[in-house]
């Protein structure tokens, strides 16, 4: 088998780093362009790309209730569940990408963490500003977990390059390396703990 690879994304992970990158949200040309990037790294040159797989979940629908102007919502018909499936289902057409895709579910509004932290806030009326809503994010972590082992097990890749910077992948990380896989991390300047770097061969 020739050196091949595949690219892993935490798309929720990138997309908030290249909105910091680019001063504003990413389009579907910009997650392509950085991808490009990512691409040509000196650590992945002459290797044959297998695919990328991007892990995002599809925008959250269902009706919630504000608890203090009553007022119903429903998340379907937002600007930002249009735009979100917009993003993911152009971004599902592209050559050699697939995306995973995991679900967001809304568990209603609950207070801004600024809010909770004000002294005033248990002497005066909670007002509409004060209330965020909470959105559960399922199945995406799992699916990048399991892809890191499916394609290990199966060795259809000698290298994984996993965009994320979260460290609750250091046992999915340690299973591909015993594998014989190398794991490469790419962390976008993102702080990461040293656990996770231990466990990789090498950063982007």
């Amino acid at each position: 088998m020739d050196h091949r690879y595949a690219i892993l994304i935490d798309g929720g992970f990138f997309t908030r780093k290249l909105k910091q990158r680019l001063n504003k949200t990413p389009d579907v040309d910009d997650v392509l362009h950085a991808i490009d990037e990512l691409k040509e790294n000196e650590l992945l040159s002459g290797f044959e790309l297998l695919r990328t797989y991007y892990y995002d979940a599809y925008p959250a629908s269902g009706k919630v209730k504000h608890p203090v102007t009553k007022q119903t919502v429903n998340l379907a018909e937002t600007d930002v569940f249009t735009r979100n499936k917009a993003f993911l289902q152009k971004l599902e057409l592209q050559p050699n990408i697939s995306l995973r895709a995991g679900e967001l579910s809304p568990r209603g509004y609950k207070l801004n963490y600024r809010v909770m932290h004000q002294d005033d806030l248990a002497s005066r009326p909670l007002e509409e500003k004060d209330f965020m809503l909470d959105i559960e994010q399922k199945g995406v972590d799992l699916r990048i977990g399991l892809d890191i082992a499916r394609l290990s097990l199966r060795q259809m890749v000698r290298t994984i390059v996993v965009v994320t910077g979260d460290s609750d992948f250091i046992p999915a990380f340690k299973f591909a390396r015993r594998e014989g896989v190398r794991v490469i991390l790419a962390h976008m300047d993102h702080g990461v703990k040293r656990e996770l770097k231990a466990h990789t061969d090498g950063f982007i």
